[in-house]
């Protein structure tokens, strides 16, 4: 099975996937000093929870926009399972796409697995919005060619922001606010208001730009932790993928593999 890892700014999923189907998937905070002995008692623990040993891991593919965390990860596949780690992006993983952009080299790893996995299960241009640490909306044209996109404040980071710069504002759960109204009566309902309803309008309103930019109809594919809860407050989602980031691992190294195998026949 392989063990495909997406290291990002504020977590880091381990899943585990077989023939590009996900198996398990595990969830943890990010730290860059985290050793692979600690990544080991723990990943340890959580695959025999799920029926597994170490010994069911036969490769390992990290794709990282954290590169301090990267060596202790590439430590953890050879010490502990015993394979040498592939890096989303170098070697026989490149990404092989076109990065139409003018930094080819500043393109996030996240943000080329999202454009290798929404073009292979979806056809024509596309809006790719991730909601991690930053959001980002990526242009993925017809041919699969990255063509760039916009970076936002995510919206913990967003949210996180207005808390520290405000004394007197409360530390609030991200949630849909009770009502429609945007008429918050209390300071909380407010500030949610301000937060869900103000990321709502952002998105809806990137995307009318972006579309109009294209010129073309465009599907726009949500993915990363919090898709799930603006998917019912708008309409700009053509679907859903949570797990589009770790479906690029997957068929980066499906490709990688097919790719050495030609070559070896």
């Amino acid at each position: 099975m392989l063990l495909a890892i997406d290291a990002g700014n504020t977590n880091i999923v381990f899943a585990l996937t077989e023939e590009q189907e996900i198996k398990a998937r595990w969830r943890i905070a990010t730290d860059p000093r985290r050793t692979a002995d600690e990544y080991a008692v723990w990943l340890n623990q959580l695959l025999q929870l799920e029926g597994r040993t170490r010994d069911d891991v036969t490769a390992v593919i990290i794709g990282t926009v954290v590169p301090r965390a990267l060596h202790n990860l590439q430590v953890l596949s050879s010490k502990y399972f015993g394979v040498e780690a592939e890096v989303a992006g170098q070697g026989t993983t490149e990404w092989g796409i076109a990065l139409d952009v003018e930094e080819p080299g500043s393109v996030g790893a996240d943000r080329a697995l999202n454009t290798i996995a929404a073009h292979a299960l979806y056809k024509g241009d596309l809006i790719v919005i991730d909601f991690g640490t930053a959001t980002t909306f990526d242009l993925v044209d017809y041919t699969g060619a990255y063509k760039g996109g916009i970076i936002a404040p995510g919206l913990n980071l967003s949210l996180e922001a207005l808390v520290s710069a405000a004394a007197k504002l409360p530390r609030i759960a991200i949630e849909r606010p009770r009502t429609n109204s945007v008429v918050g009566r209390n300071t909380e309902d407010q500030m949610l208001i301000g937060v869900f309803w103000g990321y709502v309008s952002m998105m809806e309103g990137l995307v009318a730009r972006m579309r109009a930019e294209i010129g073309r109809p465009a599907k726009v594919i949500a993915t990363g932790g919090l898709a799930t809860i603006f998917d019912a407050q708008t309409d700009i989602f053509d679907s859903v993928e949570p797990d589009l980031t770790i479906q690029g691992l997957a068929m980066l190294h499906a490709r990688a593999h097919m790719s050495t195998t030609r070559d070896q026949g």
